[in-house]
C-alpha cells in the first residue's frame, strides 16, 4: 500500500512534518494545496477541521487576532499530540498546522487533516487533536476589538 501521488508532490509533502507553526498564509496555503490532494489506497476518510478566526468573541465584537508562540516548545509539543493520536486511534496519517502572527477575520489559524480507513476514528482523532492542542501547545491569543482595544484570551477547548 502507498500514496497515490505523483513524486513532486511527495517531496513537498516530505518537506513538512506532522504538526507545523507557521507565520506566513503563503506557507500555510502552500500546505493545503499540497496536503489536501493526495490520498491513500486503504483510506475511507479524511476528515478535516479548520479553526478560523470569527468576528465576535463573548459578546465583543473582533476586528482582528495576533497568534505568539514559544515555536521550539509548540513543534515539539504539537509533534507529542500527534504521535499520541497515532497510538490512540487506528488511523492513516494526520497532518496538521497552526498559525502565528497577525490573522484577520477568515483566515485559517489551524488546520488538521486525518485519514483512515473508517470515518469514526477520523473524526474522533480530530477531536483529540484540537483539544489537546488547544490545551498543551504553548500558542497564545491577543483579540483587537472594535474600538482598538485588545487583551490576550485563553483558548476554550469546549468552543
Amino acid at each position: 500500500m502507498g500514496y497515490v501521488m505523483n513524486d513532486d508532490v511527495t517531496n513537498d509533502i516530505m518537506q513538512f512534518s506532522d504538526f507545523e507553526i507557521f507565520n506566513s498564509e503563503d506557507d500555510a496555503k502552500r500546505w493545503r494545496s499540497i496536503y489536501d490532494s493526495h490520498s491513500h489506497q486503504s483510506a475511507g476518510a479524511l476528515v478535516s477541521f479548520e479553526g478560523k478566526v470569527r468576528n465576535h468573541n463573548q459578546g465583543k465584537k473582533v476586528e482582528q487576532l495576533y497568534y505568539e508562540a514559544y515555536v521550539e516548545m509548540a513543534q515539539k509539543e504539537g509533534l507529542k499530540v500527534i504521535e499520541e493520536a497515532k497510538l490512540k486511534f487506528s488511523i492513516i496519517d494526520i497532518k496538521s498546522y497552526h498559525r502565528i502572527g497577525q490573522l484577520n477575520i477568515g483566515d485559517i489559524a489551524v488546520k488538521i487533516v486525518v485519514i483512515s480507513a473508517h470515518r469514526a476514528d477520523a473524526f474522533d482523532t480530530c477531536r483529540f487533536i484540537i483539544d489537546e492542542l488547544k490545551q498543551r501547545v504553548p500558542i497564545w491569543k491577543k483579540e483587537r476589538y472594535d474600538g482598538g482595544d485588545s487583551q490576550w484570551v485563553r483558548g476554550n477547548t469546549n468552543s
